[in-house]
């Protein structure tokens, strides 16, 4: 059967990837979802037909009568739980994907999940919500791809350790003083991979890689204290899974991130695929090292803010989306992130969420006190 999938993030990194997947595998595109970016949203739509559209807060146009364009965040929300869809893939960027991830959830649907913020915050929720609804979560990132490929046909209890790769990001190399002096430029030079530019700077600063321990826990049910992190400069080896008698599994490709978005669309089935594949000959060296965390102290804040749970990884994940964005606008220094989100972290009074309601007004309440921060470091 040809299947039916629905795009939430349409026009990011992500979702034009897994469109060009889909293209490749013939399969049916019957709803797109998309943030500003009304250009590329109307050209994915005249070339998919898909049955819905939403645009979330971009500039309103004229859709063909095939598809029913509608408008707004509550719009997205609604149609990621009404997707008519065999699988939904949610690559929307940010907080703003938590919201339509869980609607996704609740329908019941296979989830591609591409936005690790919605784990990161509502882990525990989004899981339940999956038991009772019967939805599968399949991961999208490499690296979790990578850790639910070696972990086919081995038992929980054979599992030691969950080990993720990380390439360092442009800056692994650099002395603590030379940090001082990055510039915008700089952090968005990744050296492996092509992607957005929020996702970039947390790869730079390595709170991506804390937030993907945190998605790890959730994801496989692994102990904080068993999940570690290694930098894995040439990207090849995606990640690992040490057994108890030692032994590890890797999952090794060329970093293209249309590899874990094939398989999620295709599981339990593999297809080939037309792009470069990885020749163990022109791989020169693979170089493991582990991470400088005192001088990328994200990776720390964010595994010591999944470790205290209830509400300590909203606001570490809000912090950081205020940190990265005044960065970005030059307000704030690249070492100014891991600070303004260290004091957020601080100054917070944790409490219980036990809904979405709850995790939203903690997420509202932490980019407050987040921007009073940045003023403060700004001044």
């Amino acid at each position: 059967m040809k299947k039916r999938i629905a795009v939430l993030g349409s026009t990011g990194s992500i979702g034009r990837q897994t469109l060009e997947v889909a293209d490749n595998l013939g399969l049916e595109v019957v709803g797109l979802a998309a943030g500003s970016n009304s250009f590329l949203l109307a050209e994915q739509i005249a070339k998919y037909r898909p049955a819905w559209a939403v645009l979330a807060n971009g500039k309103p146009f004229s859709s063909p009568a095939f598809t029913q364009l509608a408008y707004g965040n509550k719009a997205v929300a609604h149609y990621a739980r009404q997707h008519g869809a065999d699988i939904v893939v949610a690559a929307i960027s940010g907080v703003a994907g938590l919201v339509p991830t869980w609607n996704a959830v609740l329908s019941g649907a296979t989830v591609a999940l591409a936005n690790k913020e919605s784990l990161v915050t509502a882990g525990s929720l989004l899981t339940q919500a999956a038991a009772q609804s019967g939805a599968t979560i399949l991961p999208v990132d490499s690296e979790h791809s990578a850790i639910w490929q070696c972990l086919h046909g081995v038992k929980p209890d054979q599992v030691s350790r969950l080990i993720l790769t990380a390439s360092g990001g442009p800056f692994r190399d650099w002395p603590l003083a030379r940090l001082q002096q990055v510039g915008l430029a700089d952090a968005l030079a990744h050296p492996t991979w092509n992607m957005g530019n929020k996702l970039t700077v947390d790869s730079a600063t390595l709170m991506n890689k804390g937030l993907e321990v945190i998605e790890a826990h959730w994801l496989f049910g692994t102990p904080y204290e068993n999940i570690e992190v290694v930098v894995h400069p040439e990207s090849i080896v995606h990640s690992l899974v040490e057994l108890v008698d030692g032994a590890l599994l890797a999952q090794l490709s060329l970093p293209d991130m249309r590899l874990p978005i094939q398989l999620a669309l295709t599981y339990p089935e593999r297809c080939p695929t037309p792009w470069p594949r990885l020749r163990l000959w022109q791989a020169e060296k693979l170089t493991f090292s582990a991470p400088r965390v005192a001088d990328f102290p994200c990776l720390r804040l964010a595994t010591e803010a999944g470790k205290a749970g209830r509400s300590y990884p909203i606001v570490l994940n809000a912090a950081n989306e205020v940190a990265v964005q005044a960065f970005m606008m030059g307000e704030l220094s690249f070492l100014d992130i891991p600070r303004l989100v260290a004091n957020a972290l601080e100054q917070h009074v944790a409490t219980d969420v036990s809904d979405l309601q709850a995790i939203l007004a903690v997420d509202n309440e932490a980019r407050e006190s987040a921007h009073l921060l940045r003023a403060k470091l700004i001044r």
